[in-house]
């Protein structure tokens, strides 16, 4: 290759969402961008093998459940069967689209894309090993965007048969009588629903004494009392320690419970949730000088530069939340940023999911978080049982809390509980951007009738003036 065919105004290693949203900004303005992915397809971890193949099962999984176990209610009968190979065909179909989606995008801003592993070769130059040999790069600015992978237990190594990370979880070729999913965090919750739904016993086993801890305990408490009514068993306060080979394939977990008893559990296959870790090894950081943190996460200042010069860094590898819109939002300002423009990430106004049926969402502080910043706050609560789409639509289950500043009324926070929580939390992180008030999201109209008038009703009890409840 010629040196104008490796030269680019910025190289960014990882195709992700953090990744090709950065690109495609960057060419967006006018810069000339190369884009190096490991893997054959663009997307990374989330359009791959997380989030939208994740949230495809989730939905074939709902509608099964919508016409087994609520379809009598409705007058609609008849045998019910599980397809196993058609539901991941279309999981594999939504995935293929979606990722064809992206190359088109990326081909069409004229970014260059090299497949094969990227490293910093120092001077702004970055190495790539592909299929085809080594090619060598060089930019003005390199961005690091490798995101993520699973977190292994020491004692309980993935074999992607038995021992399985979320990778593996959404691919299974056979539904299993008995899964145990460590961790009851986002990705748990998400899987274990996914199995139980289909057929599988779910015992969901958790270190801390509540389950989706990065949400207030009030909401923790009632999606945890929602789970188990689905059939999710919670096993919470507890340990696993280890493992052995038990009768049939299976494998058997040793752990230690709350009160420091001996527990076992066994199971045909195992997920391990407990979290994930940035990916930075293999990237050259450590000879070019780039700074780590102690979670090996890149460390970088208030603009994503590094400690090295002319290397940048975004998304999973870098401290914050694990999203992925997360990673796409400091993609855009980082782009914008060394396009000379003035690239901002509100941090306090990022959404955290939960997708789940019903799904659970928070943006801004939860009570607890509001009161350990020194805020008095009020509070506002609204039952998702007292409003008519809900009851119209056999989604009663949940809740809306909406937290104020006592003083100012300025909105600090909103949790949800409820189907489409995901959808609904959008309104909270629209008045939580441009520093709105509880006033202002009661007095915001909401369609009639929708399930986002929780969100209204819940506003409106900040200041004791729900309507649809007492």
């Amino acid at each position: 290759m010629t040196q104008a065919e490796t030269s680019f105004d910025w190289i960014v290693l990882g195709a992700g969402p953090g990744g090709y949203v950065c690109a495609l900004r960057g060419a967006q303005l006018g810069k000339r961008v190369a884009l190096v992915e490991k893997r054959p397809t663009l997307g990374g971890t989330c359009l791959n093998v997380g989030c939208i193949p994740s949230k495809a099962l989730l939905h074939s999984t709902e509608v099964l459940t919508a016409a087994r176990d609520h379809g009598s209610h409705h007058g609609i009968g008849g045998t019910i069967e599980v397809q196993l190979d058609q539901l991941m065909q279309h999981k594999d179909e939504v995935v293929a689209k979606l990722v064809g989606g992206v190359r088109q995008l990326v081909d069409g801003r004229g970014i260059t894309v090299f497949t094969g592993e990227g490293a910093l070769a120092g001077d702004g130059e970055v190495l790539v090993r592909g299929e085809e040999g080594e090619v060598r790069l060089r930019a003005d600015a390199v961005i690091l965007a490798t995101g993520s992978r699973s977190v292994e237990l020491p004692f309980l190594p993935f074999d992607g048969e038995t021992i399985l990370s979320s990778d593996e979880a959404i691919a299974l070729e056979a539904i299993p009588e008995k899964m145990v999913v460590i961790g009851a965090g986002a990705i748990g919750l998400e899987m274990g629903s996914v199995w139980q739904r289909l057929g599988a016993e779910v015992d969901v086993v958790e270190f801390l004494p509540r389950i989706a801890a990065g949400f207030d305990p009030e909401i923790s408490k009632v999606a945890e009392r929602i789970f188990k009514k689905q059939g999710l068993r919670f096993h919470k306060s507890t340990k696993v320690t280890g493992a052995s080979h038990g009768k049939e394939g299976r494998v058997v977990l040793t752990a230690e419970g709350p009160k420091g008893e001996d527990l076992s559990f066994e199971a045909d296959k195992v997920l391990v949730s407990v979290g994930r870790a940035p990916v930075s090894d293999g990237l050259g950081l450590e000879e070019v000088g780039v700074e780590l943190d102690e979670k090996k996460r890149v460390k970088t200042d208030g603009h994503f530069r590094t400690s090295v010069a002319g290397v940048y860094a975004i998304g999973d590898l870098i401290a914050g939340p694990m999203l992925a819109h997360k990673a796409e939002e400091e993609g855009v300002a980082l782009a914008e940023q060394l396009a000379g423009q003035a690239g901002h990430v509100n941090y306090f106004a990022i959404p955290n999911v939960i997708y789940t049926d019903p799904e659970i969402a928070a943006v801004g502080y939860g009570a607890e978080a509001a009161k350990e910043a020194g805020h008095e706050i009020r509070t506002g609560r609204f039952p998702i049982a007292a409003n008519g789409r809900a009851l119209a639509t056999d989604a009663t289950e949940g809740l809306v809390l909406v937290h104020a500043d006592a003083s100012t009324d300025r909105l600090l926070g909103v949790e949800i509980v409820s189907r489409n929580a995901s959808e609904m939390i959008a309104s909270a992180v629209a008045h939580i951007e441009y520093g709105g008030s509880a006033e202002d999201l009661a007095r915001t109209v909401h369609a009639h009738p929708t399930l986002s008038e929780a969100v209204k009703e819940a506003a409106l009890a900040v200041d004791g003036r729900a309507l649809h409840s007492l």
